[in-house]
């Protein structure tokens, strides 16, 4: 690895570690309240031809605060936020206790916030806090993870990956790869609903698929480390597994990790999962993951507050509205452009850059 790249390497594992430090416990009520006082407005010109308005306040409620997965939310985040001359909160757990969540969302409406952006990952719990939001004048969306229709929740607009339909297209990819055999899927919190949609249609295509796949669920927890030493010691009980995959970004890693730590690609082993992480890019380039599934965590972050700040620049006239941030196929054919360039967008680089088109 040349010194350039290790030290830019050595830069963003620091600039990580003070964004994620910087906001892990950000829902203290002190903290919040303070951070939520009123601002002087912004000026008009000052972001296009917008009209002069306040600095309106965004917070996002999270289920995994200081997750890499998040590192581009945040910088989404940011970087609409100075667009539009606004600012933000970042809260929520750093293990997917919805209680915390919960509790970050109260503290929000208490503080008077100009708008939530929730990851919704239990069905009901947070239709309550939604419900007084809304009543107070706040808009709330959610982004990443959303509620069932069938629960009633009446957040405004869902930002994020169409998850079920996402983990359908990676069932039929596992079909194609495996052909027969044992497969394992892998979750990080069974049950949370910005991963188990993916599980479901998952398991839905494989059983639809009519091939002669055995699977089974294996829970890995909601930390990078605990994802990897689960994984690592379900494999060393089960070495006659065909595939391995996973539905979210950690677990991918890990995945990605025991494949490479045991030469299992070699073996005839498959894998794969979701999201962008360094590693797991990596690690796909070394042939040790057949695939891995972009849902742009940047545009997350981005699109809540751009839906968020019209609704309130126009009094409620304009959205908010739905926005699938799709889904992608990175292969070891298409990886290159992502290790290539360094950016915001995939949490790679914290460095603001336009990035050309390549010819």
């Amino acid at each position: 690895m040349n010194e350039s790249l290790s030290a830019e390497q050595g830069r963003l594992r620091l600039g990580r570690r003070q964004l994620l430090a910087g906001t892990g416990a950000a829902s203290a009520a002190f903290a919040l309240r303070g951070l939520l006082q009123s601002a002087p407005a912004y000026a008009a010109g000052a972001s296009g031809n917008l009209p002069s308005h306040p600095r309106w306040r965004f917070v996002f409620v999270n289920h995994v605060t200081t997750n890499p997965f998040f590192v581009p939310t945040q910088y989404g985040i940011q970087d609409a936020c100075g667009v539009l001359g606004c600012t933000y909160q970042w809260a929520g757990s750093e293990t997917s206790q919805v209680g915390q969540m919960v509790n970050a969302m109260n503290e929000a409406i208490s503080a008077k916030a100009d708008g939530i952006a929730v990851s919704i990952i239990d069905p009901t719990a947070f239709n309550d806090p939604v419900q007084r939001a809304l009543a107070a004048g706040i808009p709330v969306v959610s982004y990443n993870a959303d509620a069932p229709a069938s629960s009633h929740n009446e957040r405004l607009a869902y930002l994020g990956q169409d998850l079920y339909v996402s983990g359908v297209m990676m069932g039929q990819r596992i079909v194609q790869l495996v052909k027969s055999g044992h497969v394992v899927l892998f979750i990080a919190t069974p049950g949370s609903l910005n991963i188990q949609p993916r599980i479901d249609g998952a398991a839905d295509a494989i059983k639809k698929s009519g091939a002669s796949i055995t699977y089974e669920e294996i829970a890995t927890g909601p930390t990078v480390n605990e994802e990897l030493s689960r994984i690592d010691a379900y494999y060393q009980g089960h070495k006659t597994v065909k595939g391995m995959f996973a539905v979210d970004a950690g677990s991918t890693q890990g995945v990605g990790q025991v494949m490479q730590k045991y030469g299992l690609a070699a073996q005839g082993v498959h894998a794969g999962g979701y999201d962008l992480l360094p590693t797991t890019l990596q690690l796909i380039k070394g042939g040790h993951l057949d695939f891995t599934i972009d849902q742009q965590p940047y545009l997350q972050g981005f699109y809540p507050v751009v839906e968020l700040f019209t609704y309130k620049l126009s009094g409620g006239l304009t959205g908010p509205a739905d926005c699938d941030t799709g889904l992608k196929f990175i292969t070891k054919a298409s990886v290159d452009p992502y290790l290539r360039t360094q950016t915001r967008f995939e949490g790679s680089s914290s460095t603001e850059k336009l990035v050309q088109i390549p010819k």
